[in-house]
Formats: C-alpha cells, structure tokens, sequence
C-alpha cells in the first residue's frame, strides 16, 4: 500500500502544477489532498456546475476544497445544451466528458498549469466508460488508475489522511440514473435528485435510484435492505413525492453501472 502512495506521488512530480477536475467525491478528495503536498499554491480545483451535478454535492465540493484550503473554482458545464446528450445515447458519457475537460485544459493553458488530473482509479478501468476516450484525446492524466489505486485503497488512505470522504457514498453524475434511450430532461434530473437526497437523510449510505420514466427502480447494499423493506412506505413516499408514479427495490442490489448491463458487446467496443 505504501509503495502506491510513493509512485503516486513520483508520477505527481513528473509536473511542476497541475489543475484537477474535482466533484468533491472519494477519489478526486484523496487526490487533491496528495496533489497539495506535492504542488502547495501550484494547484487549482475546478469543480463542473451542470444539472446532472445536484446542489448538495457542489456545497459539499465547496466545503471541501476549504478544508484542504486549495484554491477552488466553480464553472459551468451543460451537458444538456450538447447536441444529442438528451437522448442519452450509449456513449452519451464522452460528449459530457469532451466539454468538461475541454473547458479544464483551456483554463489550465491559458493560466500556466502545466497538467489536467482527473480522479478516475484502477476499478474504473474495469466498467464501461466512453468518458475514458475524452480524456485520452484530451491528455487529460488519472494519477490514482496510473499508480494502481483501487477504490478501497483511496478509502483506507483517505481514512489515514483523515478525510471525511472515506466513508462517502460513491457519486456517479444523475444522467447515469436513466436507462440508455430514455430521454433525459432536467425535470427528471431534478426529480431524481431530490429524491436521492430525502433518502440520503433518511440513513441510507450507498445506494441509487434508477429512473425507468415513471418507474423509480431503487439499488442498495446487502447490509440495507433489510432497512429498505422496515422504511418501504417511506421510501414510496419520497420517490412519489418527487414525481415517480411506481417504485420498486431491485433485488439485485445495488452495483456500479447497472445500466450498462444491457449493452451488447458492439455497444461496448464502439463507444469505448
């Protein structure tokens, strides 16, 4: 686990300052907090305000960056003003990813930072993920998948570090929620996350709400559900409050790209 930790921070030493695109989750948490070691006031956080980005999460990049006192900038990045992204094609990933870290590098050449992070680990590189191809394009660098970092290794440094992002429910944009095909809107975004939030109060620490139209199809943990079935009228509650008109617990539980089970494996090749 040390000798991680130190490649990461040789592969961080290869640039003399670098900007990181940061949502204030577990991973780019960990990385900014190491970043700052190695670069001091040679480091910028820029966090993406979009409508697949809910406001409790930016409040809490905000929160964040003050407490690693890193300097930290908000811009916007409108998924849904790019041509096609509502229609939430399979690859609908790298055109939200293409203006993203478009926009980051043209703030970090335009102001002298010499590299564009972003907080991708090593299990990212086992799932479907057509944003990889933008970043790629881009030379947009991922220093924890470089230097092997899992996500339970950024949990258990994070917790070495002290960051109270080590527990953090894993975050993943509210466009994934829709199944590929459906329509995405900002009233189903909103609807959405406002629904997630209400259950975030409620206890629940890792968990999703999967929009299928009217149909809201919630994902949890092994160590939930029992929960979920002891809250279910509360939990219809909510999600019927928010707009859904069915609601049901998958019991398959909660997994990272669960939409992506449907795609072929063309899908897949032609859009990674």
């Amino acid at each position: 686990m040390e000798d991680k930790l130190k490649i990461l921070t040789e592969l961080m030493q290869k640039y003399r300052s670098a900007v990181i695109a940061f949502s204030g989750g577990v991973d780019s948490t960990f990385l900014a907090r190491v970043a700052k070691d190695v670069y001091g006031d040679k480091l910028l956080l820029i966090t993406a305000t979009s409508s697949t980005y809910p406001f409790y999460e930016l409040d809490e990049a905000k929160s964040l960056a003050a407490l690693l006192e890193i300097n930290h900038r908000i811009i916007v990045s409108e998924e849904l003003e790019i041509p096609g992204y509502s229609d939430n094609p399979p690859d609908r990933c790298y055109y939200c990813k293409n203006e993203l870290f478009t926009k980051v590098k043209y703030i970090a050449g335009k102001e002298g930072y010499e590299a564009v992070f972003d907080g991708s680990n090593a299990d990212d590189l086992k799932d479907f993920r057509p944003g990889m191809k933008a970043k790629k394009e881009l030379g947009v660098v991922s220093p924890l998948a470089d230097a092997g970092f899992t996500k339970n290794d950024i949990r258990y440094f994070s917790a070495e570090l002290k960051l109270p992002t080590a527990t953090k429910q894993s975050y993943a944009c509210l466009a994934s929620r829709f199944p590929y095909g459906e329509k995405i809107t900002k009233e189903k975004l909103d609807r959405v996350g406002e629904a997630e939030y209400e259950l975030r109060k409620l206890g629940f620490t890792q968990f999703r709400i999967r929009s299928h139209e009217n149909l809201a199809r919630l994902e949890f943990i092994g160590s939930e559900m029992a929960m979920a079935w002891e809250k279910r009228k509360e939990l219809s509650d909510i999600c019927k409050g928010s707009g859904f008109n069915y609601v049901t617990i998958d019991l398959a539980g909660y997994r990272t790209g669960s939409m992506n089970e449907v795609l072929t494996e063309k899908e897949r090749g032609t859009s990674a």
